[in-house]
């Protein structure tokens, strides 16, 4: 057993309950990007991560790694040269390292499924485990507080597309579709969700965290 892994399985010893405020978590917002659209095979070519944690973006506490991909022409699509590429680390350095630094985080993303699922296939490759963290999708969220009637005022969302929720909030894309940059983007929408989610009564983790099941049961 590794020594990150170690430390990274001991971060969970003592770690967030449902309970616990949602201004106390320290929230990872993920983005990778896979050299193709199966996250259970195609590679991991990039990660991007920053944390927010007390309503804030902590941008000392951030992440980003670039992955050798033998397949340099699958990561022209993303922003990325085949130099680049050919430059990266390993996959399981970058992994390692991620896990020292996401440590007990709360994951968040936009359709953060995918990307789990693609960690998930690349610490099974490796180190023959799976994520433990607790994670939440902000696509989850939009969609509890619409319920909540957080958006009864101005004009309706009709798409649920991070681009759109950046467009409602007036977050300026940039670096769009890159790991770093979605990640920072996802950041910005995820403060103004729960700015909405405190003043509707979501204020622990429980209540932000929940899958999203329509009335239809879809």
């Amino acid at each position: 057993m590794t020594a990150p892994l170690d430390a990274y399985r001991q971060a969970f010893d003592t770690t967030w309950s449902d309970d616990t405020p949602i201004d106390q978590v320290r929230f990872v917002i993920l983005d990778s990007e896979t050299s193709g659209l199966n996250a259970e095979v195609d590679p991991i070519i990039t990660i991007g991560a920053v944390a927010v944690q007390a309503g804030e973006i902590v941008l000392e506490d951030q992440f980003a790694s670039l992955i050798q991909v033998d397949d340099t022409g699958t990561v022209t699509v993303h922003g990325v040269t085949r130099d680049q590429s050919r430059g990266g680390i390993d996959e399981r350095v970058a992994l390692e390292r991620f896990l020292g630094y996401l440590r007990d985080g709360v994951i968040v993303g936009h359709h953060i499924g995918h990307d789990i699922t693609a960690f998930d296939a690349g610490y099974e490759r490796h180190l023959s485990m799976r994520l433990l963290n607790r994670s939440l999708d902000t696509m989850d969220l939009t969609l509890h507080l619409e319920q909540d009637g957080a958006f009864a005022t101005g004009p309706p969302i009709r798409q649920f597309t991070l681009d759109s929720l950046c467009e409602r909030f007036g977050v300026i894309p940039h670096d769009r579709h890159t790991a770093s940059g979605d990640a920072f983007m996802t950041a910005q929408v995820f403060l103004r969700l729960l700015k909405l989610a405190t003043r509707h009564g979501r204020t622990r983790l429980r209540d932000i965290s929940q899958d999203f099941v329509s009335a239809t049961g879809e």
